[in-house]
């Protein structure tokens, strides 16, 4: 139900932005666009009714025999087509309920250009990081490798020049640390904070491995290291005695933008990873990213054109059955059409489970008759997205449109210029707004959000940026909306960790699992590693290579 009748203008906005943008808001513009757009996406209805216990039975002409089936188009599981692929097997089928493919890499088009729905981009892959590499270079967005073996990006496809602002007190400045006004201590505990980083870029285990890298896999299990999850950054920050509020404010902003929760919720071990997995030796700079237009939603496109005919996009996985021989034989696996509502049957000899966890206490048999307690572990964080279609650029004060533009003040991420990459300076652009709901009960965060109307989610977009442009409103053209109600994993003290975590990636009976929430962290890198784990092990028919350790 949508929560405008219950909730006044004033209270919405409080709730999202504050009371102080509430009262401005409702002071100085009307609440009601003038402007079109539509909440997108997200098949929330099927997923409901798969969640609130949908069965159908396909008839007998409605089955068919497979190899592998995988559920679920995101990332993971079209990378894990791409890899049966590779090796041969076109025997397969990915199933997705959504029309369109990619989950929250996904994309649009519009008569401007493209833009993203969600991730937005990849920091460039040290060099051991291989498959990673290797597909890049398939792409053609690496050209070559540097004398150290490092992989060199072409450079059309790196993030141009200036890449991020802030917003602050009225007036946009360069970067995302704000140095404009920094006391000398505030410095001295920013320099301290790089130097600690660049100690664990340098630490070594016994076995030579990093503290943090990507994949996951590749990480040390010190207990060093594992300690760090124990702890929130926060807890970290104050034992080290950082009280900054603009460098507070900096790491906060790195975990929101990573993990959707703030440094008080985020697991000290995640907020390390966000910044020492991106610099490759002691003192370098960060890795620089690789971007487009649509983001992380060129991928998908990319692996979605080499397996188009296996790809059932619409078509839902609704019950997944192994048998109960010793050792198991098949899956069976039911889905439906969305859009006619008929079932489909497919009798497999694997399945590459390619969705979050927490579908697969519904869409499993065995688990809805005795859920693995691991599930009840993983916690999903809710974002809000929207994209804002410009006639002209707004007016700016300070440093120039970026790609990437934060607002100081403000609980979003801020937006995304997706006309940046293009070189396109003047004229119409699309501005992608990101606002993660860090709150403690991620639950009711979720529930609020899913019941909040177009409207609604407009005002809370418009009056958030209206801190920077005044004149926003005027230059919309149309504004849709993306409720992500399970948008990423998040990354808790304890979680990464945790035996519950290892366990929900360990095979069973034939159905392998391969999601970046089995990594705890949401990023490309590890749903692409999961993706090529999972193929792997059925290729081989070897289920203890489906284990991510």
């Amino acid at each position: 139900m949508p929560i405008r009748p219950h909730f006044t203008r004033r209270e919405i906005l409080t709730a999202f932005l504050g009371l102080p943008a509430a009262l401005a808001a409702c002071r100085s513009h009307p609440a009601t666009p003038t402007f079109s757009g539509s909440i997108v996406g997200m098949s929330d209805t099927i997923g409901h009714r798969i969640r609130d216990g949908l069965r159908v039975q396909p008839t007998a002409d409605q089955w068919r025999r497979v190899r592998v089936v995988i559920v679920g188009a995101g990332i993971a599981g079209l990378t894990a087509a791409w890899q049966l692929q590779k090796a041969g097997c076109d025997d397969f089928v990915v199933l997705e309920l959504e029309r369109d493919p990619g989950g929250t890499a996904r994309s649009g088009v519009s008569t401007v250009g493209s833009y993203p729905w969600g991730a937005h981009y990849l920091p460039v892959p040290h060099q051991e990081n291989t498959e990673l590499v290797a597909f890049l270079e398939e792409m053609g967005v690496v050209e070559g490798r540097a004398s150290d073996g490092e992989p060199v990006v072409a450079e059309q496809y790196l993030c141009r020049d200036p890449q991020e602002r802030v917003f602050y007190r009225g007036r946009w400045y360069e970067g995302l640390y704000l140095y404009a006004g920094a006391s000398t201590d505030d410095l001295a505990q920013l320099h301290a904070f790089d130097a600690e980083v660049n100690r664990w870029v340098a630490w070594r285990d016994t076995r030579g491995r990093r503290a943090f890298a990507l994949p996951l896999a590749t990480c040390s299990d010190d207990a060093e290291v594992t300690a760090l999850d124990t702890i929130t950054m926060s807890e970290w920050l104050n034992r080290h005695g950082w009280h900054s509020p603009r460098l507070r404010w900096f790491i906060n902003y790195a975990c929101r933008d990573d993990y959707g929760l703030t440094l008080e919720q985020t697991s000290a071990w995640a907020g390390l990873l966000y910044f020492a997995s991106r610099i490759r030796h002691p003192g370098d700079t960060a890795q620089p990213f690789i971007t487009w237009p649509e983001g992380n939603g060129r991928f998908v496109a990319y692996l979605h054109d080499k397996m188009r005919a296996q790809v059932r996009l619409g078509l839902a996985a609704v019950d997944i059955i192994p048998d109960t021989n010793d050792p198991p034989q098949q899956v069976d696996v039911i889905a439906m059409d969305s859009a006619t509502q008929t079932a489909v049957g497919f009798h497999a000899e694997a399945v590459i489970f390619a969705a979050p966890q927490f579908f697969a206490r519904h869409l499993i048999q065995p688990y809805r008759e005795h859920p693995p307690s691991h599930l009840g572990a993983f916690e999903y964080g809710s974002w809000l997205v929207a994209n804002l279609f410009l006639r002209d650029r707004p007016a700016n004060r300070g440093f120039p449109l970026a790609w990437d533009n934060v607002i100081y003040d403000s609980p979003s991420l801020g937006y995304v210029a997706n006309t940046h990459q293009r070189g396109l300076d003047h004229g119409p652009t699309i501005l992608t707004y990101y606002y993660p709901l860090c709150e403690a009960d991620s639950r009711t965060t979720r529930k609020k959000l899913l019941g909040m109307d177009w409207e609604s989610c407009a005002d809370v977009v418009l009056t958030d940026l209206r801190r920077p442009h005044l004149d926003m409103r005027a230059l919309v053209e149309r504004l849709d909306i993306m409720r992500w109600g399970h948008a990423m994993i998040q990354p808790r003290p304890g979680f990464i960790w945790s035996a519950a975590r290892h366990r929900a990636s360990v095979p069973f009976r034939h159905i392998h699992f391969a999601h970046t929430d089995l990594s705890g962290v949401a990023l490309f890198e590890e749903a692409f590693a999961h993706g090529v784990r999972a193929a792997r092990a059925v290729l081989a028919g070897r289920p203890e290579l489906g284990h991510a350790v």
